[in-house]
């Protein structure tokens, strides 16, 4: 995997194929690896670059010194961007569905469309006074913080895969992926600054960019919250409901997922943005 080196950072990332580039951004614990089914869908139209975000791969690890907040993260989107030197669709999963979204909205100029994927702003059920559905990742970030600190990381791996996942999920995985699990987890200590984010419902709607969002209407309460909360104020957005696809359908129903990625990107070629210029 090729590794940049910029403003004193390491930024992992893979690329594949030749064309249009398109930037993947993971969810907390899989780290780049999970876009492996996806690369092979796009590769053959488009310029894959799926970037290791902050203590995944050989990307630098967060210091701790202070918090971590999506504008970090969104900057080794950004170092890609400035890479191919021209707009770029970006498609993101749970936390990095809030990784790409801030990224579009720090950037909207370099940022052709955007492919969210029951993306976790949880910042903004605060913000909406949705209180029941923001204590839950309330919650869940306080748990990972208090074992996360006593290094009791199996602890944290019950408790993360319970919520995401279902009861039971770390003990029902073969030996080798809980392992992973476990140790895929330890950069999301640091993630929950993403709940202090001040962006709001009002910046995400001024977004000039071609947006679609995929989500399980029967997924945890505050991704479909969230979800709710997008669909009422970006009624230009694109919507697409996958029931029984779960928080990680892009793991687990590929075969679901992908088509309706590649489809939402082919369109580009032909959509208008909201100012009815060519994208």
């Amino acid at each position: 995997m090729p590794v940049l080196e910029k403003n004193g950072l390491q930024i992992d990332y893979l690329e594949e194929g030749q064309g249009v580039p398109v930037i993947l951004i993971h969810s907390s614990v899989s780290g780049n690896r999970q876009w492996k089914s996806l690369t092979g869908s796009l590769k053959d139209k488009y310029q894959v670059l799926a970037v290791n975000l902050m203590g995944y791969g050989k990307t630098t690890s967060w210091s701790g010194q202070r918090t971590l907040s999506l504008s970090d993260q969104a900057q080794l989107v950004l170092v890609l961007q400035e890479m191919v030197a021209q707009k770029v669709h970006l498609v993101g999963h749970s936390y990095g569905g809030s990784v790409a979204l801030k990224a579009a909205m720090s950037f909207p100029e370099k940022t052709k469309s955007l492919i969210l994927l029951e993306p976790n702003p949880f910042y903004l059920l605060r913000q909406n006074h949705r209180m029941e559905a923001y204590r839950e990742p309330l919650k869940l970030s306080e748990m990972v913080r208090y074992h996360g600190s006593r290094q009791e990381w199996n602890r944290v791996a019950e408790i993360f895969a319970d919520y995401w996942i279902g009861q039971g999920a770390l003990n029902k995985m073969p030996e080798n992926r809980r392992h992973a699990f476990i140790e895929g987890l330890k950069p999301n200590f640091y993630e929950w600054g993403s709940l202090e984010e001040e962006s709001t419902l009002e910046d995400i709607q001024s977004l000039p960019v071609r947006t679609l969002l995929i989500y399980d209407p029967k997924t945890v309460r505050s991704i479909l919250e969230i979800s709710e909360l997008l669909e009422v104020a970006c009624p230009h957005w694109q919507f697409e409901k996958v029931t029984g696809a779960g928080h990680n359908a892009p793991l687990t129903h590929p075969e679901w997922i992908n088509p309706m990625i590649r489809d939402f990107l082919d369109a580009s070629f032909k959509e208008h943005d909201v100012e009815g210029n060519l994208i």
